[in-house]
């Protein structure tokens, strides 16, 4: 037999539901993460039949089976970094986080999703609190939007002075590291607000909205770009800087396209094609 070879892999492990559409969810997820230089591999934890106009049926998977599946994958491949997505129920998030803890994994992206693009609610209300027990204390950066940080502090988010302080009471409930996504602000900006818990510092990330509607799946791809970014090996900070960028010429170079009825995806190979 050969050899083994030296070379490796940045290895990024995302743990999500399925997009039947394939926009958003595990498939935006490898779509990201190949397109950031890493091996991509993937826990699925609900199939949803879904397309650009919305979510018509979810199936959770059986939270033993996602356990199944996390322990093929890291008890043989290992992670650089997990990127968490659609987590459906209490017991679920609970196996996630007893799993991560067994492997020892350091880089965790929450993307704490609740709300699809299509207004679909996506999260029972009992997993908010499992959220914050078990997931966020054992995260690295959470990515909420503004909706989903007013659902995590039981508040609503009205303004863009509210942000700061939303991201450090945040950071109380155990994940220093926030980056809070402005999108939801109507008004000619798209700012994002990135609090770094242990400098206690807060940076705003400039963003200028594009005039589209192809913005399915934008939180995904965004999480899997910074979980690809800390798997090679970048700081939160610069991480969450290149992940933004990514997804900003992402969203830029799929704003002329035409797909389905609703709301389209974004251009996750606009660097090759």
């Amino acid at each position: 037999m050969p050899e083994k070879s030296s070379r490796k892999y940045h290895r990024v492990l995302t743990i999500a539901g399925s997009d039947s559409g394939g926009g958003a969810g595990i498939q935006a997820d490898l779509k990201t993460i190949s397109a950031n230089g890493c091996y991509g591999m993937s826990v699925i934890t609900a199939l949803t039949a879904q397309n650009t106009r919305g979510v018509s049926a979810i199936h959770p998977v059986p939270v033993e089976f996602v356990r199944q599946q996390i322990e093929a994958v890291l008890s043989d491949i290992g992670t650089d970094a997990v990127k968490i997505g659609m987590l459906f129920s209490p017991e679920l998030i609970r196996c996630v986080a007893l799993e991560l803890i067994r492997f020892q994994v350091k880089k965790v992206v929450l993307d704490p999703v609740m709300v699809a693009t299509s207004g679909d609610k996506l999260l029972q209300d009992d997993a908010v609190a499992a959220l914050k027990t078990h997931l966020l204390p054992l995260a690295t950066l959470i990515t909420p939007n503004l909706p989903e940080a007013g659902v995590l502090l039981g508040r609503v988010i009205a303004t863009p002075e509210d942000v700061a302080p939303a991201a450090e009471e945040l950071a109380e409930m155990g994940c220093c590291n926030i980056l809070i996504k402005g999108g939801h602000f109507e008004d000619a900006a798209s700012d994002d607000l990135l609090y770094l818990g242990k400098e206690k510092r807060a940076i705003t990330l400039p963003g200028v909205r594009i005039n589209t509607q192809n913005t399915h799946g934008t939180g995904c791809t965004l999480s899997s770009a910074i979980a690809a970014n800390m798997a090679r090996g970048l700081p939160v900070e610069e991480a969450v800087r290149q992940g933004k960028d990514y997804v900003t010429d992402a969203i830029a170079a799929g704003a002329e396209y035409t797909i389905g009825q609703g709301h389209g995806p974004v251009h996750h190979f606009h660097r090759f094609f």
